[in-house]
């Protein structure tokens, strides 16, 4: 047994391999890509829609809406870079009803990566909602001195953000492995509908955490 997807290496030359984890967080990303291509290939405007397109318009607004209750006033901006990380955490983690798969968000690595991203979203939503000046001033608050606090408090939150989605995908992924091998006629589907709800939550929890700090980043105008 291994704590994570990155101990199974495929290849590896000096410093670069190819495990587990990277082939999967590619081929997640290339079905949601094929899969999106062809959700949105007969997107219309008319009276008649799709059975599909009524399912994405459902998504897209209520995904909207909670954006805008977060506190952002046009979600629409930030839509595409919250619903990707959404869709990409709950579609990872829901994907473990196929047998043999591991999430490659119980990897370190792979929430690292996200929290990266968000960590750059950040300053740039920040920057273009706000403009330059007022952003960085807005690590100055309420003091000078506070100025190495906020910067360590962007960098440790950033921190936390991975720390806490890959804890508890790979601590939930542990848990039902070791109770199906103990009880594995018992608990099965109990403990993997379990499972998948925890994933969904953990993505719901990931996006969100993620808005309410674009959503602090773009208050510098108004605050200024």
């Amino acid at each position: 047994m291994h704590l994570s997807s990155d101990e199974v290496i495929f290849w590896q030359h000096g410093f670069f391999k190819l495990n587990l984890t990277i082939l999967t967080t590619w081929g997640l990303m290339l079905v949601l890509t094929v899969v999106s291509r062809l959700v949105t290939k007969r997107l219309t405007d008319g009276m008649r829609i799709s059975r599909a397109q009524s399912v994405l318009e459902v998504i897209v607004t209520m995904t909207s809406k909670q954006i805008e209750e977060v506190g952002l006033a046009h979600p629409e901006k930030y839509l595409g870079f919250l619903g990707t990380l959404f869709l990409f955490v709950s579609f990872s983690n829901l994907c473990e009803i196929f047998p043999g798969y591991e999430p490659p968000t119980g990897s370190l690595s792979t929430t690292a990566g996200l929290a990266i991203c968000v960590f750059i979203a950040v300053p740039a939503f920040g920057i273009m909602e706000s403009g330059l000046k007022p952003y960085l001033a807005s690590y100055l608050k309420p003091t000078l001195l506070m100025l190495p606090f906020n910067i360590i408090g962007e960098l440790s939150r950033t921190l936390a953000l991975a720390v806490r989605l890959f804890g508890n995908i790979m601590s939930g992924s542990m848990v039902i492995a070791i109770l199906l091998t103990v009880t594995p006629f018992i608990f099965p589907v109990l403990m993997n509908l379990l499972d998948l709800l925890t994933g969904l939550v953990q993505a719901y929890i990931f996006t969100i955490l993620a808005t309410v700090y674009i959503a602090a980043a773009t208050r510098a105008r108004e605050e200024a």
